[in-house]
């Protein structure tokens, strides 16, 4: 997905590299492979600066300073070790959209996709969804100025 102009991907504020720190290396790796699909979707789609944080003590990922997308929080629990989350604001339609388009994934409820740490991540449907995500007040927005 990376391309020749995009920046490369920041270092994690202190706190979220703690964060990742403290996952089991299969995990840590996964998750580290959808932070930089996170930065490279949030250059294509063009959302300006994400900024990263912890929110519940996972990494977290926001479009402060467009206010153009959902906040988007990954992680893993102690309780299911196999699997790690992407997790959605349950509040939006966003997990009701990706379940239509990706019924293969496994979601839980309306916050989650859940992944298999032994396997590799659906790399090109996570980019789609994390593409909503990023854009998610921009295109409802665009949908009520287009009367949709």
């Amino acid at each position: 997905m990376r391309s020749d102009n995009q920046q490369p991907v920041p270092s994690p504020p202190p706190d979220v590299a703690a964060a990742f720190a403290s996952y089991p290396r299969a995990v840590r790796s996964r998750l580290t492979e959808l932070r930089t699909l996170i930065f490279e979707v949030a250059a294509s789609e063009d959302v300006g600066a994400i900024t990263e944080t912890l929110k519940w003590g996972e990494p977290a990922y926001l479009t402060a300073q467009s206010k153009s997308g959902s906040t988007l929080r990954m992680g893993w629990k102690v309780a299911a070790p196999e699997q790690y989350a992407v997790y959605f604001n349950c509040q939006t339609t966003l997990v009701d959209t990706f379940r239509t388009l990706f019924p293969e994934l496994r979601f839980d409820g309306n916050r989650a996709i859940l992944l298999d740490a032994s396997k590799e991540p659906p790399m090109d449907s996570l980019a789609v969804c994390i593409a909503a995500t990023l854009t998610y007040h921009r295109a409802k927005k665009t949908r009520r100025d287009h009367g949709k």
